[in-house]
């Protein structure tokens, strides 16, 4: 990293330590929370969407997993919801190897629809189960019992937890594309034909990073319950789910390591304001804005605004020329 990149990481890092205590508000508070949590599910999506190039558009499956865990932890035994959080993930790895397996064998755009059947068939096995909540959902402690329930009145609290685990998140997404398996993951992204005629076992990294990568989403899911006390099929299994994680990495730039949080900084803070100042039609809008984000991102800036930032930014033409 150049001296001017260290500079501005640390000046990121000292605003993301500050922020909470600088902005008063509450609303804004909240969105900084969002931001962070919105961020974590990215950064997961981004492991293998965006260094391994599987364009996953069925992680609310593992979102919803996560954060049914805890609420279900809570309702039938009365534990504290972050009780679950363990749960969730044993349930995300194992579903994430049962699909893997066969549909990681999948590419492209095959891939893509087999994991939005599989997560959508979930949401419906959902819908219609009593023993799960049903369409109305599952709730969590209406009031704090213990500190382990972590219902905060602030969302300052829950920004530095949320922070603590995207911390977390970078830190192994860097450990990974740094070491052997980053480079064979990208290198498949590339053209898996090639890597494998070069050894490489692209079914088993591909598996690997699957793995990890619903491992953190499940995480982000159950920390999601915790906030917000409450999920449902559509918020814990919903197709709007995992399109929002797609363009937040897409947004920032997939396969870059802050691509996710930069994507999260500019999406989340437009979305919560557009639906505070909208109210029930924000939601409508939430739509648009995503269709026309992904408009933009096709035409103009395929590589990210991050890309874009760092200088690494324009299309390529067929021949792999970079066009400016």
């Amino acid at each position: 990293m150049t001296r001017r990149g260290t500079v501005v990481l640390v000046l990121a890092c000292v605003l993301a330590l500050v922020y909470p205590l600088v902005v008063g508000s509450p609303f804004w508070q909240r969105i900084g929370a969002l931001v962070l949590l919105y961020a974590i599910g990215a950064s997961a999506w981004n492991i293998v969407g965006g260094y391994a190039g599987q364009v996953s558009f069925g992680h609310a499956l593992f979102f919803g997993c996560g954060a049914y865990s805890g609420l279900l932890v809570f309702h039938y035994l009365q534990w504290p919801p972050v009780v679950g959080v363990p749960i969730g993930i044993a349930a995300s790895v194992l579903i994430a190897f049962v699909i893997g397996v066969p549909t990681l064998r999948l590419s492209g755009h095959y891939f893509s629809m087999a994991t939005i059947a599989v997560a959508e068939l979930v949401r419906l096995i959902v819908v219609n189960s009593d023993s799960v909540g049903g369409a109305g959902g599952l709730m969590g402690p209406a009031m704090p019992r213990s500190v382990l329930d972590l219902t905060f009145r602030s969302s300052v609290p829950y920004y530095y937890l949320f922070l603590a685990i995207l911390t977390l998140t970078l830190l192994v997404t860097w450990w990974i594309s740094r070491h052997r398996i980053g480079y064979y993951l990208r290198a498949i992204k590339d053209s898996e034909r090639a890597a494998r005629s070069l050894g490489v076992q692209a079914s088993g990294y591909k598996l690997s990073a699957f793995i990890v990568s619903a491992i953190f989403t499940s995480i982000a899911g159950s920390l999601y319950a915790i906030l917000f006390g409450f999920v449902d099929p559509d918020s814990g299994f919903g197709l709007l789910l995992s399109v929002k994680l797609v363009i937040l990495a897409a947004l920032g730039g997939a396969g870059l390591l802050f691509g996710p949080l930069v994507g999260a900084l500019i999406l989340i803070p437009l979305e919560e304001v557009s639906n505070s100042l909208l109210g029930g039609g924000g939601q409508g809008l939430t739509f648009v804005l995503y269709g026309f984000i992904i408009v933009l991102i096709a035409c103009f800036q395929p590589n990210g605004v991050l890309a874009l930032l760092t200088g690494r930014g324009g299309r390529k033409r067929p021949g792999g020329e970079h066009v400016s």
